[in-house]
């Protein structure tokens, strides 16, 4: 096995300051530093990256992307300028940098051809799509030309969180928001959010309609590994499908280890879903590309495990 395996981070972002300038204040990053490297395309990003030994990123817009836009013509123009801008970069270093395209979803139809453009004529290797549209899961069958063209094209869909709509913040965060504003996101927001969007595609029936198509959820499943069995259990009550909640789950989804750097989660991913469905990330700039591969090199895993999690998975499964 060699020394050091290939390290392929897939949940890495940037921002097309066009797109960024349409973000309301509770989406907006506004720090210097977070924004110079959501912007860096280049040197700064490529530096960072050979410092903590990270061979190739995987980049996606950062949330919410086109998702909260209302205006569907201007989320159809602003996602093709930012791939595009995207293409540009990856096509300049294109054995440090790779695609996952931005979608507008406010426009299904629109979306789905943005996916097969960015795949056929740039190379992406998939979509993210973050948080809901406008208020509305993924799983309601306007969405679904999104993942036809998915399976017809044999690319994955990343579900990645943005803030929750503001009914939610006001019910279940507000109390706490300016005290400890993380828990609108990173700290649990995010969390309740995206898993609720998995359970939902789960019980949409989507993946019965496109057996072939595959979604891959950061933050090590955003807990849904962990909770698989007792949803399975619970709804075995009124079930009547011929694959249980569980083996769809383990079928069509894949984990990623994106700002959770955790022993006890990994152990526990791979005990419900199998190391082969994991892959590592960072989450960067949101988290710092350091600590993430210091714990690559040091958990608990076989050689031949390890190469697999740091890149080998990666390669498999977006065809890199």
């Amino acid at each position: 096995m060699p020394s050091k395996p290939y390290v392929i981070a897939l949940e890495e972002h940037f921002h097309h300051p066009d797109v960024a300038a349409t973000y309301a204040p509770l989406d907006a990053n506004r720090a210097p530093p977070l924004v110079q490297r959501l912007e860096d395309l280049g040197e700064l990003r490529i530096k960072e990256m050979d410092a903590a030994g990270i061979d190739l990123q995987v980049i996606s817009h950062g949330a919410p992307a086109m998702q909260k836009m209302t205006d569907a013509a201007m989320a159809v123009r602003l996602a093709r300028l930012a791939n595009d801008r995207l293409h540009e970069a990856a096509r300049a270093h294109p054995d440090r940098f790779a695609g996952f395209a931005a979608l507008p979803t406010p426009d299904p139809k629109a979306a789905a051809d943005e996916l097969e453009r960015t795949v056929t004529n740039l190379g992406f290797k998939g979509a993210m799509i973050h948080g809901l549209t406008n208020g509305r899961f993924h799983d309601e069958k306007e969405f679904w030309p999104i993942f036809e063209r998915a399976q017809a094209l044999d690319v994955p869909i990343y579900f990645h969180p943005s803030a929750p709509a503001q009914p939610v913040i006001d019910t279940y965060y507000a109390t706490y928001v300016p005290d400890v504003p993380g828990i609108l996101r990173a700290a649990w927001g995010f969390t309740v959010e995206t898993a609720t969007q998995g359970v939902r595609l789960v019980l949409s029936g989507v993946f019965d309609a496109y057996p072939q198509l595959r979604v891959i959820f950061g933050h090590f499943g955003e807990g849904l590994p962990f909770y698989a069995w007792r949803i399975n259990m619970a709804l075995e009550r009124d079930w009547t499908r011929s694959r249980s909640f569980r083996d769809v789950f383990r079928e069509h989804f894949y984990v990623t280890t994106s700002g959770f750097w955790s022993d006890p989660a990994l152990i526990c991913c791979i005990q419900e879903l199998g190391l082969d469905r994991i892959m590592f990330s960072v989450d960067y700039p949101f988290a710092p590309n350091q600590p993430a591969t210091e714990w690559l090199h040091r958990v608990p895993l076989c050689p031949e495990d390890r190469v697999k999690l740091a890149g080998g998975n990666a390669q498999r499964i977006l065809k890199l």
